[in-house]
């Protein structure tokens, strides 16, 4: 009988030293995956639920090319600081030729880089606004061994805030972002952020780290959220210092005093749709929210252009005076 249990009781530990090494495997494989700005991200970015349609490479870049030539017209500017954990980072500011006290921090998306939102720069310079073009943790000429999702990167919002304020003029700040950078400024939005910060645009951000992961490793790999959510969590815990958990757009907007509009596109499958009225609903700040009908991810601007930034308009146009 002692020999039965001994030999059930070696094959349980056997069994959970198996588990725990695989969860460890599964864990660093999909934060790699996921968070290592170096990885190879095709198996997410081409997934069939993540496809945003036909895409133009050509047409793209000729018009990043129009743009870059635009920001390098109006002088725009790589500036540096350091951040709390140490790290140089980098953003371009473009000053409004036409003397203002507004200005825009716009945030970009997963493994993106700042120049990518000059178009958007562009729609707010028109407005009158001064731009803040940073590149998140990672990304671009920014220092940084992992993506932070827009967790970590709410600090360093709230540092070029406060640069902003240091070096210029600043009656009015607002905070735009898209995908990532969406969820960037909804997590800063958390925040104790300046009397300045006047509004709050965020287009197609994802409730949590933790759901956006949960969705793509559903969708892409047909895989339930336990085992490897959770070892992913712990993983990125160890790595980057923070949870799959923790790192929630929920849980800041429901914090935030700012005024914030919410616009997601009505057949986003990266970001999915339902994302929208559940950050919505969490909000406690004076808020609105568009839905635009067709457009998938990070489209919505291009789907319906004038209903997107006069939407933008006039919900600015209550908080910047």
């Amino acid at each position: 009988m002692k020999k039965a249990k001994k030999i059930i009781l070696i094959t349980l530990l056997v069994v959970l030293v198996l588990f725990i090494g695989v969860c460890a495997f599964a864990g660093n494989y999909f934060y790699d995956l996921a968070l290592n700005p170096n990885s190879d991200k095709s198996s997410v970015l081409g997934a069939p639920q993540n496809d945003s349609g036909d895409y133009d490479h050509d047409a793209y870049q000729q018009r990043q090319q129009a743009n870059y030539d635009w920001m390098d017209e109006k002088g725009g500017t790589a500036i540096q600081m350091t951040s709390y954990d140490n790290l140089s980072l980098n953003a371009y500011v473009i000053k409004n030729e036409e003397p203002s006290d507004n200005w825009v921090v716009i945030c970009h998306g997963y493994t993106g880089f700042a120049k990518q939102m000059i178009g958007s720069a562009r729609e707010f310079y028109t407005r009158g606004y001064n731009i803040l073009l940073p590149d998140a943790r990672g990304g671009g000429d920014s220092e940084g061994d992992y993506i932070g999702m827009g967790w970590d990167e709410r600090k360093d919002i709230t540092n070029w805030i406060e640069r902003i304020n240091a070096d210029y003029t600043a009656k009015n700040v607002i905070l735009y972002g898209v995908s990532m950078g969406g969820a960037t400024v909804m997590m800063t939005s958390g925040e104790d952020l300046p009397d300045n910060v006047r509004a709050i645009v965020e287009d197609c951000g994802y409730t949590s780290v933790w759901d956006e992961f949960s969705h793509q490793l559903s969708g892409i790999f047909k895989l339930p959220d336990f085992p490897i959510m959770h070892a992913a969590s712990i993983v990125t815990k160890i790595r980057a210092g923070y949870t799959l958990g923790e790192a929630s757009a929920v849980e800041q907007v429901a914090k935030s005093v700012t005024p914030m509009l919410f616009i997601h596109g009505g057949e986003d499958t990266f970001v999915p749709t339902w994302m929208l009225d559940v950050v919505y609903d969490a909000a406690n700040c004076e808020k609105e929210k568009l839905l635009i009908q067709g457009a998938g991810h990070g489209a919505a601007s291009s789907a319906d252009p004038e209903l997107y930034w006069s939407t933008i308009d006039n919900f600015l146009a209550k908080y910047v005076k």
